[in-house]
Order: structure tokens, then sequence, then C-alpha cells
């Protein structure tokens, strides 16, 4: 499964998310308000996503077999993408839809449940409030000194930042949706509630982009924080043993980090002093990075143009 804080939270976002789902069908068929409406089908677009992340971090624990021996880790990214395209099929464009025939035929919210979307609303926002509070309280666990941009863009585990951007974008949402109610309420004009649901639809198509960005660039394979980089280089160096010609890393899932590298030995060297200096430099890089489950480390004969024949590593776009 996730990791404790990400299904902490994931959890908190579910059952608050099936409870609005429920009260928001109320409303809508009380009133037949399509802002109403495209909340209650974004809550249950969100309700899938959270059972989504949930059956993903429970793939991405099985073992690995021969046909995946790196493991499942990567199942957890597979999962947060389709959550990002979920959120935009099932949330933006059914809200962008709606919005566009209401927008065609209005009319007002009349009859006397006309303060049932109000009180669903009202209660939608505290609820889903709670949830985004338990969100924020364990993503700052995660996040330490970063800005909240830069750890939604830098997480290499994907529920926290999931779960952020849309309970962020459920809050926006009901807020939206409290307005173009009230707006078509007092004014008795229908464009108010299609003008809000297009706002919603807007919404959810901006996070669902942003979400399936940066899940892409995590399926496609980033390689470990600069902090653990440096940590893996220096333990493998040692004592300045061992010449690094060559390190590469790359996130199979969100704790687990493969470990390839190139180092320089003499041309004297005995097979075992060279067996020796690998496993010592791997125990190091194990206690420094518990995350680099898998190393290979590489020997080969030092050469007096190495240092000057390494290209120098060329920063990420996340690390800019």
């Amino acid at each position: 499964m996730a990791a404790g804080g990400g299904n902490k939270a994931v959890i908190a976002a579910l059952i608050a998310n099936l409870g609005i789902a429920t009260l928001k069908f109320i409303a809508y068929f009380l009133t037949r308000s399509s802002a109403m409406l495209a909340e209650a089908i974004h809550s249950v677009a969100d309700s899938g996503n959270q059972l989504l992340l949930l059956v993903g971090g429970k793939t991405a624990a099985k073992e690995a077999d021969p046909e995946h021996p790196f493991g499942h880790g990567g199942d957890r990214y597979i999962y947060a993408f389709v959550v990002s395209i979920v959120l935009f099929s099932v949330g933006g464009l059914f809200a962008l839809y709606e919005a566009y025939h209401k927008w065609q035929d209005p009319h007002p919210i009349e009859g006397r449940w006309w303060w049932v979307p109000i009180a669903v609303l009202v209660g939608g926002i505290a609820l889903e409030g709670r949830s985004f509070l338990v969100a924020v309280s364990e993503s700052k666990k995660a996040k330490g000194e970063q800005s909240w941009g830069r750890f939604i863009r830098n997480a290499k585990a994907p529920e926290l930042p999931v779960i952020l951007l849309e309970d962020f974008a459920a809050l926006i949402g009901l807020v939206l949706a409290l307005i173009a109610v009230t707006l078509t309420l007092l004014t008795g004009n229908g464009l108010w509630d299609a003008a809000g649901t297009a706002c919603i639809g807007v919404l959810l198509v901006l996070i669902a982009v942003t979400l399936a960005v940066e899940t892409k660039s995590l399926l496609l394979g980033e390689s470990a924080s600069k902090t653990d980089v440096r940590a893996i280089r220096t333990a493998l160096e040692g004592e300045g043993d061992n010449h690094v010609i060559h390190l590469k890393t790359l996130h199979l899932g969100p704790e687990e980090i493969l470990v390839a590298a190139k180092i320089g030995v003499q041309p004297d060297a005995g097979a075992k002093a060279v067996v020796e200096r690998i496993n010592d430099a791997e125990a190091r890089i194990r206690r420094a990075v518990p995350m680099a489950r898998l190393i290979y480390i590489e020997p080969d004969i030092e050469q007096p143009d190495y240092r000057s024949s390494v290209p120098p590593r060329v920063p990420s776009r996340k690390e800019h």
C-alpha cells in the first residue's frame, strides 16, 4: 500500500467524497441545478480516483517475479496517471458539457427545496476542508523546507500530491458552485448556474493536466533526488578509494531506487580486492540511502583522462 501518510490522506478523502457525492446528487434531483450535478459527478470521480490510488498501492507491494524482475513499484505511478485521465474526462469534460447545455437552456432554481443546494455546498466545504487539512498535515512531513509547488513537482510518491490537488480543486469547485447557485437564486437567471458549471469544468481540466504532466515524468523514470544522489556518490567513493566514472539512479517506485555505477580500479588490482571494494561500496550506499534496493557496480581500468572526459551532469527540469 501507499506509505502511511499517503494512505491516511487517501482514506480521509474517500470517506469525505462518498458522503459529499450522495448529498450533491440529492440536491441535484431536488433542484436540477447543473452546478450541483457537475459537483456530484466531480465527487464520484474523486471517490473512484481514491480507490484507484489504494489499488495501485496494493499491486505495487507485490513481490518481484521472473516477468517483473524489478518489482511492481511503478504501478503506483500508472494508477496515478489513470487518476488524471479520470479527472479530466469524467470531471472536467462532463462539467463543460453540462455547462454548454445549461447555457442553451437556462432555467432558474425553483420550488420549496431551493435551500437544499446551499446547505449541501456549505456542508461539503466543511467536509472537504477537513479532508484537505489532513492532506496538508501529512504532506508537511514529506515536504520539508520545499515550497508547495516544488513539493508537487519533486515528490516521488504520487498519492499525497494527487490528493492535495484533488482536495484543493474540490474546495475551489464547491466555492464556485456556491457562488453560482446563490446568484441563480437571487437573480432567477439560470445563466449564472451555467457559468459556475463552466468554471468548475475549466478548473478540473487544469488540475488534471497538471497531474498528468507530473505523473508522466515519473512514468518515464526520474532519478533520485539531488540529496540522495550526493549521498550515494559519497558512499560509493568511500575514503577516496573508488573513482566514480559514471553514476545513474532511477526510481523504480516511490521507495525503491536503482543505482548503476562504473568505478575505476588500478590495472594491477586483483579480482578478490575489486570484489571486496564493490561489496563494501554497496553496503555503504545501503546504509546512506536505504531506498537504494538494487545496486549494480561495474569496475573498469582507471584511465588518466577519465575525469576530463566525463561530461558535466545536466540538471533536470525539476531541479531548476
